[in-house]
């Protein structure tokens, strides 16, 4: 009998074995395929975060599944892997941010920049060479990025080169050159002239760099010249001097940033993302205006989360309640339809709720006869933001209370109404406890979500209505839309700056959430 088990088990394990071995193989190999993909990319961009991340993210993999052992860390590694690729990294991030200047005209490297301003310096001389030009992409027509063929019509050399790069001698393998031309390059889709037009604005801005003297620019739609720099630069004194004024331009620091700058003052006006320390946080704290604007904006977002919060679990809880009761008929069909405002996507509520509150046309003022100028009243249009979210939030509250609701034994109800106690008795002094110790952590979440609940404003009223000359902060908006309005403000998108706020933001959440905790777990002591 045993031995026919055996038997019988020993095909069954050696199928499992093979299954897992192929296994082991598929995603060791995909493991490897992607690293070997992605480390020299993130090496060429000098991208050390993720190149750290990749290389440890990989060598765990191999380590934990290439053998039997470690299987507790087999079921842990996924999880903290999207842990720290998803939540833990992007913090680490933004906290870099905020001690950069990272934003409109500090985007790159100082390299850049100063390719950036030699390049564009490029003019075009009489004796310039002029080269027949090909556009074409590795990407899309619109989008780009474009790369820029040109034939020299004396000897038909091929050259090619993208925006700020050197110009490099194409293989003539690589390239179909007819009528003086480049028709076709391997790897690349050759624009269209309509094309070229369409995206012209961009396109006529690409430069080459030959040398420290000359670039190529764009010229028309099929051709480019080869002119001379007016602003050069000299490592050796790390400046740029404009060879047709001879005026020299020194790094300088002006405001929280470095410069060009001449004796003068005056200043090129690209420059670098630069480290620059704690700047970003004493700009916050020293501006009076934007203090009081932040300090607004925070009471607001508490009255925001808080009254969301309450709002949403009061009327929950009511219906729950409410749907609980036995004597009720038809709950199942009551419960699909309280439901449906969950069901229905967030922006498109939102989108449909702000028509709801146009003073002249709105369904709300005309159903009750009002004028009321819900959005553009910063009174009213809190109300409204409220009254939206509320509508918005119940489902969620009204499902989690229901299921805590039936969680709770029947035998206390009973016990109650023994001992004496009204309906509203037993609800406010046993069910709601009971039910709290489940929900409360619940709260404290929903409470988080709301404090930085983007949508719900940008989306309803966009943070407004704005006071006259006032385009900082409107009446309802909560802190994480005035920092989106700060980071892609109408000067341009401050990063840096914005992350400096969300870091401040982030360490308020946590502050308050820890408070709510510690309150909270006091309910455990109701069991």
């Amino acid at each position: 009998m045993s031995s026919a088990l055996t038997n019988a088990s020993g095909p069954k394990e050696r199928t499992t074995t093979i299954r897992s071995v192929i296994g082991r193989v598929l995603v060791l190999g995909a493991t490897l395929a992607m690293a070997i993909y992605l480390i020299p990319l993130l090496i060429q961009f000098k991208m050390w975060m993720w190149l750290a991340v990749v290389v440890l993210s990989a060598l765990a993999i191999f380590v934990l599944y290439s053998t039997k052992r470690f299987v507790p860390a087999k079921y842990m590694f996924p999880g903290t892997f999207f842990l720290a690729v998803f939540l833990i990294v992007p913090i680490i991030l933004t906290i870099q941010t905020a001690f950069t200047n990272f934003g409109d005209g500090f985007r790159g490297t100082k390299e850049d920049a100063i390719t950036s301003i030699t390049n564009n310096s490029v003019q075009q001389k009489a004796d310039s060479p002029i080269y027949n030009m090909t556009v074409a992409t590795t990407g899309t027509a619109a989008d780009g990025p474009y790369t820029v063929f040109l034939v020299d019509p004396s000897d038909d050399t091929v050259l090619y080169g993208a925006d700020g790069e050197t110009v490099q001698t194409a293989k003539s393998s690589d390239v179909t050159v007819e009528n003086g031309f480049v028709t076709a390059a391997e790897g690349y889709t050759v624009l269209t002239a309509k094309e070229i037009n369409t995206s012209y604005k961009t396109i006529s801005a690409l430069t080459l760099t030959v040398d420290d003297t000359t670039a190529i620019k764009v010229q028309g739609v099929r051709n480019a010249f080869e002119g001379t720099k007016t602003m050069v630069y000299d490592e050796k004194t790390d400046s740029i001097t404009n060879t047709a004024t001879d005026t020299t331009y020194t790094v300088q620091k002006i405001g929280k940033s470095e410069y060009f700058v001449d004796s003068n003052g005056n200043k090129l006006a690209q420059s670098w993302k630069q480290n620059i320390g704690l700047a970003n946080f004493q700009e916050l704290f020293s501006n009076t205006s934007l203090v009081k604007q932040l300090a607004g904006a925070f009471w607001w977002t508490l009255i925001f989360a808080g009254g969301s919060m309450l709002l949403t679990f009061i009327l929950g809880y009511f219906l729950a309640l409410t749907l609980n009761d036995d004597r009720v008929r038809g709950k199942k069909l009551y419960r699909s339809f309280l439901l449906l405002p969950y069901a229905v996507p967030g922006f498109i509520s939102l989108l449909i709720w702000s028509n709801f509150y146009n003073k002249d046309f709105g369904l709300i003022n005309q159903t009750l006869h009002l004028s009321i100028d819900w959005l553009g009243d910063p009174t009213w249009a809190k109300v409204a933001v409220l009254l939206t979210n509320t509508w918005m939030g119940f489902p969620y509250m009204f499902i989690v209370c229901t299921g805590a609701l039936q969680s709770i034994s029947g035998d206390l109800k009973e016990a109650s109404k023994i001992d004496g106690a009204s309906g509203w008795q037993t609800t406010t002094r046993i069910t709601t406890p009971l039910l709290l110790v489940s929900v409360a952590p619940l709260l404290v979440s929903t409470f988080a979500f709301n404090f930085n609940n983007f949508n719900a404003i940008q989306l309803l009223t966009k943070g407004g209505p704005f006071g006259a000359g006032e385009y900082t902060r409107g009446g309802t908006d909560i802190l994480i839309s005035m920092i989106y309005r700060i980071a892609f403000g109408g000067n341009g998108a401050d990063y840096g700056f914005a992350s400096a706020v969300s870091v401040i933001l982030f360490v308020i959440t946590g502050v308050l959430a820890a408070i709510q905790f510690r309150a909270t777990a006091r309910l455990e002591d109701v069991n």
